[in-house]
C-alpha cells in the first residue's frame, strides 16, 4: 500500500471516543443543597466560637479529653476544607443568570475577601504544637475566620422558616449566650492570673471542696458573668486595677447587649403586628366608631364577634393586599394553586380555557359571614355571585324561618345573574333569600370583574351564556319568545348599526374626495400665481416707463429745432 492510502486512510478513520469525566455539578446558591450545606457548616464554625476559647481558658478541660479535641478539631479542619471546595462550585447570577461555568466561579472567588478569610482560617497554626505542645488551643484561633458561613446560614434559614419572629428571637439568645460563655472564659482565666482566692471578687480557691471541680468552675463563671452582664448586681466589689477595667468592660458590653436586645425584640413585636394587621382588619377603629357613635349594643356584640371568629380561626379577608407584591404570573400561581378547585367546582365554568380561570381567580373576593345574617334577599339585585367554601347556607322564606334548602361546601348561587342573559324571567334580580346558619367563608366575584375578564374571551362568554341558557330552561326561568324578541331586535340593531357604519363609511370617502380636490386647486392655484409673478418681473416699471417717455420728448424737441435753423440758412444762402 503506498504512502498517500496510507494519509487517506488515516483522515477518513474516525477518531476514537474519549471517555467523558465525571464532573462536580454546579450549585445554585438559592437552592436546597447548597442551604444544608450552610447548615452543615454552623456545627464546625460554632464548635471553634464556642469549644476553642473554653479549652484555652480551662485548662483542666484541655488535659482531660485531649484526643476528643484533637478528632473533633480535625474534622472540622476537614469541613472547612471542603466549604472552599462547595464555593469553587457555586454559581452566581449574572444578569439575572446562573452562571455555570467554573472557570468564571473560581476567577470571581478568588477575587473576593471571602477567599482570602477562608484561606487564613485554614492556616495550620497548630503545627507550633510540635514545638510549643499540644495544650494550647489558641492557635486555633484563626479558625473565627469562617463566622461570615454561621451568618449566611442564619440569613438563609430566617427567610426559610415558616416562623421567622420565633427564629429571630432564638438566634437573639444564641448570641446572648455566646457572649456570657467567652465573658465568664475571661472572667476564669482572669481570676487564674491574679490568683485563686486572693479576694472575693476572683474565683475561689480550688482548695476548698467542691471548686475543684470542672462543672463547679464552669458554671460559677458563667453565673458571675451573666450577673455582671444583666447588671442585676449582688457581686463582690472589685479590689485590683485588672478587676475593676473587666468590670468597667462589661458594664459598657452590658449597656451595648440591652440596646441590641431592646432592639431586636422591638423589631419582632413591630414586625409580628404588622403581620397581623395585614392578615386580618384593625377591629379597635371599627370599635370606637361604634362607641362614638352609639351603636347598640346586640350589633355591637356582632360586630366584635365576627373579628373573634377572623382572629381565632385564622381567616383573612384581604388576600389581594398580602400578595400585591407579587409579580403578577406568580401571584396567578398562587392564587391559582389554593382557590382553583374552589371556582372549578362552578357549573358555568367548567371546561372553560384555562387561562380565564386563572385570571377570574385573582378576582375572587374571600368573605365571612355570620350566624343568622343575610348573604342576600328576594328582589335585590344581582350584582355578584357566590361560591361556598366553608360552612352552610339556607334558602328561607320571607318569614327568615322556613327553611327550602341547605347549602354546603363546593356550592354556589347568584350566576345567572351576573350574566346577561336574554329571555331571563326574573332579570338580574334575586329570586331567593339566602341566610348563613353558622359561620359561613364565601367566595365573591362581582358582575364588573367578569365583565372585564370575558371581554378578552369572547368565545368563552359565548359558552358561558349558552350554559346559563340550559340551566334557565332547566329552571323554567327563561322565556323563549322574548329571547326571540331580543334576539330579533338585536340583529335588528346591528343590522342598523351595519348601515350606519356603511354611511359613514361612504362620508368619510367622500370627505377625503372633497379633501383631495380642495388641495389640488389650492396647489393649481398657487402655481398659476407663481407663474405670473415670474411674467410680471419682465415687466418695466412705471418710474422707467416715465423716464422713457420724456426721454422721447426730449428727443423730438432736439429735432425740430435743427429743422427751423436748416430751414432758416437755405434761403439767405441762395441769396
Amino acid at each position: 500500500m503506498s504512502q498517500d492510502s496510507k494519509v487517506k486512510t488515516t483522515e477518513s478513520s474516525p477518531p476514537a471516543p474519549s471517555k467523558a469525566r465525571k464532573t462536580l455539578p454546579v450549585l445554585d446558591p438559592s437552592g436546597d443543597y447548597y442551604y444544608w450545606w450552610l447548615n452543615t457548616m454552623v456545627f464546625p464554625v460554632m464548635y471553634n466560637l464556642i469549644i476553642v476559647v473554653c479549652r484555652a481558658c480551662f485548662p483542666d478541660l484541655q488535659h482531660s479529653y485531649l484526643v476528643a479535641w484533637f478528632v473533633l478539631d480535625y474534622t472540622s479542619d476537614l469541613l472547612y476544607l471542603l466549604d472552599i471546595g462547595v464555593r469553587f462550585h457555586t454559581g452566581f447570577l449574572e444578569q439575572g443568570i446562573l452562571v455555570v461555568d467554573k472557570g468564571m466561579i473560581a476567577s470571581r472567588y478568588v477575587r473576593t475577601w471571602s477567599f482570602l478569610l477562608d484561606l487564613t482560617s485554614l492556616v495550620p497554626t497548630d503545627a507550633a504544637y510540635v514545638r510549643l505542645g499540644p495544650h494550647i488551643p489558641m492557635l486555633r484561633l484563626n479558625r473565627f475566620l469562617r463566622v461570615p458561613r454561621l451568618f449566611e446560614a442564619f440569613d438563609r434559614t430566617e427567610t426559610r422558616t415558616a416562623y421567622p419572629n420565633a427564629f429571630r428571637i432564638a438566634k437573639l439568645m444564641l448570641y446572648i449566650f455566646v457572649v456570657i460563655h467567652w465573658n465568664s472564659c475571661l472572667y476564669f482565666a482572669l481570676s487564674r492570673y491574679l490568683g485563686f482566692g486572693r479576694d472575693a471578687w476572683v474565683y475561689p480557691d480550688p482548695a476548698q471542696p467542691g471548686f475543684e471541680r470542672l462543672r463547679r468552675q464552669y458554671l460559677y463563671s458563667f453565673y458571675f458573668s451573666t450577673l455582671i452582664l444583666t447588671t442585676v448586681g449582688d457581686t463582690p466589689l472589685p479590689a485590683r486595677e485588672e478587676e475593676y477595667l473587666f468590670m468597667v468592660g462589661d458594664f459598657l458590653l452590658a449597656v451595648m447587649g440591652f440596646a441590641t436586645i431592646m432592639g431586636s425584640m422591638s423589631s419582632v413585636i413591630y414586625n409580628m403586628n404588622t403581620a397581623d394587621a395585614a392578615f386580618y382588619p384593625d377591629h379597635a377603629l371599627v370599635k370606637k366608631y361604634m362607641k362614638l357613635q352609639h351603636v347598640n349594643r346586640r350589633l355591637e356584640r356582632r360586630v366584635i364577634d365576627w373579628y373573634q371568629h377572623l382572629q381565632i380561626n385564622k381567616k383573612m379577608t384581604n388576600e389581594v393586599a398580602i400578595l400585591q407584591h407579587l409579580p403578577e404570573r406568580l401571584r396567578a400561581e398562587v392564587a391559582v394553586s389554593v382557590h382553583l378547585s374552589t371556582l372549578s367546582r362552578v357549573q358555568i365554568f367548567q371546561n372553560c380555557e384555562a387561562s380565564l380561570l386563572e385570571e377570574l381567580v385573582l378576582k375572587l373576593q374571600p368573605q365571612t359571614y355570620s350566624p343568622g345574617e343575610y348573604v342576600c334577599r328576594k328582589g335585590d339585585i344581582g350584582r355578584e355571585m357566590y361560591i361556598i367554601r366553608e360552612g352552610q347556607l339556607a334558602v328561607v322564606a320571607d318569614d327568615g324561618v322556613t327553611q327550602y334548602a341547605v347549602l354546603g361546601a363546593g356550592l354556589y348561587f347568584g350566576e345567572i345573574s351576573i350574566i346577561n342573559i336574554k329571555g331571563n324571567m326574573s332579570g338580574n334580580r334575586r329570586t331567593a333569600n339566602i341566610k348563613s346558619l353558622g359561620y359561613s367563608d364565601l367566595f365573591c366575584l362581582s358582575k364588573e370583574d367578569l365583565r372585564e375578564v370575558l371581554s378578552e374571551y369572547p368565545q368563552a362568554q359565548a359558552v358561558m351564556e349558552e350554559k346559563g341558557r340550559e340551566i334557565l330552561l332547566k329552571m323554567n326561568k327563561l322565556d323563549v319568545n322574548a329571547e326571540a324578541a331580543e334576539i330579533a331586535l338585536q340583529e335588528a340593531t346591528e343590522s342598523r348599526l351595519k348601515g350606519l357604519d356603511q354611511q359613514l363609511d361612504d362620508l368619510q370617502t367622500k370627505f377625503a374626495r372633497l379633501l383631495a380636490e380642495l388641495e389640488s386647486s389650492a396647489l393649481k392655484i398657487a402655481y398659476r400665481i407663481e407663474r405670473l409673478e415670474w411674467q410680471t418681473r419682465e415687466w418695466p416699471m412705471p418710474e422707467d416707463v416715465a423716464e422713457a417717455d420724456d426721454e422721447a420728448e426730449a428727443g423730438e424737441g432736439t429735432s425740430k429745432d435743427g429743422e427751423e435753423k436748416a430751414g432758416q440758412e437755405g434761403p439767405s444762402g441762395i441769396e
